[in-house]
């Protein structure tokens, strides 16, 4: 058995039984009454659905994201703050949006050199615009999009051999990809109230080539895009 399906078995049992602890403990009236609505609270669903996340390679930022917020705006509710502490959010949230821009912008995977189309390293912050992508060895790249986005067309372009990854993040934001119905194309995006569709029309005529592969992962949180062929 994959190890993460039974990671996420193991969390999902895990939550099952501490949520029937819970109501028994409730019905022995061992719990007090202002704590209970503490854990029937859209935060403490939060912190479920994020933990469910963590068990999943390919989401644990979305389980982190999920988890952060929900805690954000539990803290006042267990313990009494003397200021609004809600008024942290926005901030808070500025903090993190720059941290995550620093990482993705230093992170492992290769950036194209000057000049060079085969690899993409976009950022649209409050803007956007289209790129024509014309590399005839395309090995995949990274977007960003907060409060804004871009258009890329690929069909003057060709994949490279192998499996080819274009991570994504966007927030508020977005993209439109233009591509050809004949590449092969898997979609890992986790979202939250957000998505990615591949609206590209099936054609009994079109052979895609196995050995090339163009995966998006990455996360959309109040955003999204979508790919097209037209």
């Amino acid at each position: 058995m994959d190890e993460h399906k039974s990671n996420r078995r193991a969390i999902v049992g895990l939550i099952l039984i501490l949520a029937g602890l819970f109501l028994i403990a409730i019905n022995f009236n061992w719990i007090p009454w202002n704590w209970r609505g503490i854990f029937f609270s859209w935060q403490t669903l939060l912190i479920v659905i994020g933990l469910f996340f963590l068990a999943s390679r390919d989401n644990r930022l979305a389980g982190y994201i999920l988890i952060g917020v929900g805690a954000f705006f539990m803290i006042p509710r267990i313990w009494s703050i003397p200021f609004d502490w809600h008024r942290l959010f926005w901030p808070v949230l500025l903090l993190v949006l720059g941290l995550l821009i620093i990482t993705r912008r230093w992170g492992t995977q290769r950036i194209p050199v000057e000049g060079s189309m085969d690899y993409i390293d976009d950022m649209a912050v409050f803007g956007g615009g289209d790129r024509l992508i014309t590399s005839q060895n395309f090995k995949g790249g990274k977007m960003t999009a907060i409060f804004g986005g871009s258009k890329f067309d690929f069909r003057s372009a060709n994949l490279a051999k192998g499996r080819n990854v274009i991570d994504m993040f966007f927030m508020f934001g977005g993209t439109k990809l233009i591509i050809p119905a004949n590449w092969d194309v898997k979609i890992e995006i986790s979202s939250i109230l957000g998505g990615f569709s591949d609206k590209r029309r099936p054609r009994p005529d079109e052979i895609r080539d196995p050995s090339r592969e163009l995966v998006i992962k990455g996360m959309a949180i109040f955003g999204g895009g979508e790919i097209v062929d037209i």
